[in-house]
C-alpha cells in the first residue's frame, strides 16, 4: 500500500539550512585563522630577555592587557612566557619571595604589537626590555568601540591667514586672533563678535613662507605672540599697545603644568631641538610640534620630528616610533577620561585632514577616539596654556577661508 506523504518543502529547506550552516562554519573558519596568530617567537624572545636579566631564580610575573586581544589569547600568551620561562629555569613564586618581580604589558599601535616587561630586582633602578612583531591589518574582532570623543567648537572664521587664536577669561571675555600682520581683539556680542581692537605687527625681515606663530594670552589682557624671529608683548592698560622687537628667544610649548620652551628656526618652519630648561641631557631631533604626558615618576614628551617618526623622550632616552600615519601637528590634552591624558594627532589624506585622540600605553600610541574630519587642511593645532583644551586652525577647501576650532574631549564615544 502507498502512503502519500507531503515532505519535500522540508527536505529543500533542510538541504538549505545545511548550505548555510556549512557556509557560515567556512566562513567563522576563514575569520579565526585570519586572526589567529602564533605568538611563540615573541614569547621566546621576551624569556630570553628577561632571564638574561633576572638569571634562573625565583621570579613574580604579572601580564597586563592594555591591547586589543582577547582575553583567550592573553592567557594563552601569559601560559607561553610562563613555559618559556620555565625551561630556562625560573621559579614562579609570591612577590615577597621572588629575587625578581616581572610586569609584562601587552600594548599595540596601528601596525605593532608591543610587549615590555618591567624588571625590579632589589633596590636597584628597574629595567625594562621590549619585544614587538607585526599586528593583522584591521581592527580585531571583539575589540571594544572607543569610548572618548572629539570636541570641536568654531571660534572665528577669516579670509586671511590665522596662526592661533585664544580666548581671554576677563570681564568682559574677549576673543583674540593671530594673523601674520596683526592681532585682533573681538569682544563678545551674541553670536556674532564684534571687532575692537587691531594690533599691528611690525617686523623687518620677510617672513618664511610657511609662517607659524604661537599665541599666548593672560587673565589681565596680556598678550605675547611668538613669530619666526620676531616677539610681540601688549602692556596691560586699554587701549592696548603692542610692541614688536626682533629677537631669538624661544617659545613656550609647554603647558601651566609642564614649563618647556623650544628654539624656533627664524628662517624654517621648525623647532631646531634645543630647548631651555632641557629634557635631561638630551638634545632632541629637530620637530614641528611638541606634546608632554604625565606619567607616575616623569613626564613623557612626544615630538613630531621633521624625519617624519614619532620620538619618545623622557630624558634618558629618545625612542623613535615611524609609519604612523600622523601629521606635524599634535598636542596633549588633560581630561576626566581614560588616563587623564591623551594626544591628540592630525592625519593627512587626498580629501580632508583629521584629528584623532590616542593614549600613550607603554610607550605606543593607542587610538581611543574615532578620527575627526575637518573639511580642508589643518594648518596649525596647540595646546592652551590649562591643558584641557587645544586650538586647532584649518583651512576650507569649500571657503578658502581660515578657520580656528577649540578642541577637547568628551569621555563618551557618542
Amino acid at each position: 500500500m502507498n502512503i502519500q506523504t507531503y515532505n519535500s518543502a522540508i527536505a529543500k529547506n533542510t538541504k538549505r539550512w545545511l548550505r548555510l550552516a556549512c557556509f557560515i562554519c567556512v566562513a567563522n573558519l576563514a575569520v579565526a585563522v585570519a586572526w589567529a596568530q602564533d605568538f611563540t617567537a615573541p614569547e621566546t624572545a621576551l624569556a630570553e630577555k628577561i632571564v638574561a636579566l633576572t638569571g634562573p631564580g625565583a621570579i613574580n610575573l604579572s601580564v597586563t592587557n592594555r591591547s586589543t586581544l582577547r582575553t583567550q589569547t592573553v592567557d594563552e600568551i601569559r601560559r607561553g612566557l610562563l613555559t618559556e620561562l620555565a625551561s630556562r629555569g625560573a621559579r614562579f613564586v609570591s612577590p615577597e619571595q621572588a629575587a625578581a618581580v616581572v610586569e609584562v604589558y601587552l600594548s599595540e599601535n596601528q601596525q605593532e604589537y608591543l610587549w615590555s616587561a618591567r624588571i625590579q630586582q632589589g633596590v636597584n633602578a628597574p629595567a625594562i626590555v621590549m619585544v614587538s612583531l607585526p599586528r593583522p591589518a584591521g581592527p580585531p574582532l571583539g575589540s571594544e568601540k572607543a569610548q572618548l570623543r572629539i570636541i570641536k567648537t568654531l571660534l572665528w572664521s577669516q579670509q586671511k591667514p590665522i596662526l592661533d587664536a585664544g580666548t581671554i577669561d576677563a570681564n568682559p571675555p574677549h576673543l583674540v586672533v593671530l594673523s601674520p600682520d596683526s592681532i585682533a581683539l573681538y569682544r563678545p556680542q551674541g553670536d556674532h563678535p564684534q571687532l575692537e581692537q587691531i594690533l599691528p605687527i611690525t617686523h623687518r625681515r620677510p617672513w618664511p613662507r610657511d609662517i607659524r606663530g604661537r599665541l599666548l594670552l593672560g587673565k589681565e589682557q596680556l598678550l605675547q605672540a611668538y613669530l619666526p624671529g620676531v616677539t610681540c608683548q601688549s602692556g596691560v592698560s586699554t587701549p592696548l599697545a603692542l610692541n614688536c622687537r626682533e629677537s631669538d628667544d624661544p617659545w613656550p610649548v609647554g603647558t601651566d603644568q609642564f614649563s618647556l620652551n623650544a628654539f624656533f628656526s627664524p628662517t624654517r618652519n621648525f623647532f631646531t631641538g634645543a630647548l631651555s630648561p632641557s629634557v635631561g641631557k638630551q638634545n632632541l631631533a629637530p620637530f614641528y610640534t611638541v606634546a608632554a604626558v604625565l606619567r607616575e615618576r616623569y613626564t613623557l614628551w612626544l615630538t613630531a620630528g621633521v624625519d617624519g617618526q614619532l620620538h619618545l623622550v623622557d630624558g634618558m632616552a629618545d625612542q623613535t616610533i615611524g609609519k604612523l600615519r600622523w601629521g606635524s601637528d599634535i598636542a596633549a590634552l588633560r581630561s576626566a577620561c581614560g588616563s587623564g591624558w591623551q594626544v591628540v594627532a592630525t592625519s593627512t589624506s587626498e580629501n580632508d585632514d583629521s584629528i584623532r585622540a590616542f593614549e600613550i600605553v607603554d610607550r605606543s600610541p593607542v587610538p581611543v577616539s574615532e578620527p575627526l574630519a575637518f573639511n580642508g587642511s589643518i594648518t596649525a593645532l596647540w595646546s592652551d596654556p590649562g591643558g584641557s583644551r587645544a586650538v586647532a586652525v584649518s583651512r576650507s577647501k569649500t571657503t578658502g577661508f581660515y578657520e580656528a576650532y577649540r578642541i577637547s574631549i568628551a569621555c563618551d564615544g557618542r
